[in-house]
């Protein structure tokens, strides 16, 4: 029993939102296959699929297309999963976008279109998967989503995400409750900022890097592998009593403020 403990061999996972070997998806995918996770994953488009999967292929990583925004894509990728796999025993969200013209803006500039866009693709589309993999759980899991520290507090030049993400944290905490009662487990994590394709999109992200690793007790930043651990590990049978939690692998900047 305690072998299994700390262990992903032989779970089965769903992870959602790879857009090159730099994403936090792609780091969550790579780590549980080397822990003997069986893992489907999904980027983007064709476009996407190139940078993807010359990464994915060699680790026998099942990848697929899916837009969130584009209706029956999300269904297509959680049947897809199932179909492979049998069974979901976790599932990775790192999904998220606002149009540049709103993420750039004063959130009281923002659209409303663009607002209600934002939140689509970065937090209801955690909802509807939480919907769509449930059934698919028999045994329970795990389902995390991807947030910032920006949803507690104001980031310069965090913008929109930042109610976008609170209203994600506040989302997993209802999932929790919701959820619980199936034995699955519901969590964000929150890294501390990474150079990924999702981020280069936030304005001055080299200053907002910076500013974290100024303010880390830890002197440094975080390493996608640091955020594919702690992601991991809340995925195995170890963290079998926590749920509901904003978990933060971010060298400590949530803490100085």
């Amino acid at each position: 029993m305690t072998s299994n403990l700390f262990s992903l061999a032989g779970k089965k996972g769903l992870i959602l939102g790879i857009a090159n070997d730099s994403s936090i998806a792609f780091g969550c995918a790579r780590l549980a296959r080397a822990m003997g996770a069986e893992v489907v994953a999904t980027c983007l488009n064709d476009k996407a699929r190139k940078f993807v999967e010359p990464h994915t292929q060699p680790l026998g990583i099942d990848l697929l297309h899916c837009d969130v925004e584009v209706e029956g894509q999300l269904q297509a990728a959680v049947a897809h999963a199932v179909e492979k796999l049998g069974r979901l025993d976790f599932v990775i969200h790192s999904i998220a976008w606002a149009p540049l013209q709103d993420l750039h803006g004063d959130v009281v500039d923002s659209s409303r279109e663009g607002f209600a866009r934002a939140v689509s693709v970065s937090c209801h589309s955690f909802a509807e998967l939480g919907k769509l993999c449930a059934p698919h759980m028999p045994d329970g899991g795990t389902m995390l989503a991807m947030t910032y520290l920006g949803s507690g507090e104001v980031v310069p030049n965090y913008g929109l995400m930042g109610p976008v993400k609170a209203a994600l944290e506040s989302v997993v905490r209802y999932m929790s409750m919701e959820l619980g009662s199936k034995n699955i487990r519901v969590h964000a994590v929150s890294p501390g900022p990474i150079l990924t394709r999702a981020s280069s999109g936030i304005a001055d992200f080299d200053t907002l890097m910076a500013t974290a690793q100024s303010k880390a007790p830890l002197q440094r930043l975080v390493s996608l592998e640091e955020i594919a651990q702690l992601s991991a590990f809340l995925c195995m049978n170890a963290a079998s009593g926590m749920t509901g939690q904003t978990i933060y692998v971010d060298a400590g900047v949530h803490a100085m403020d």
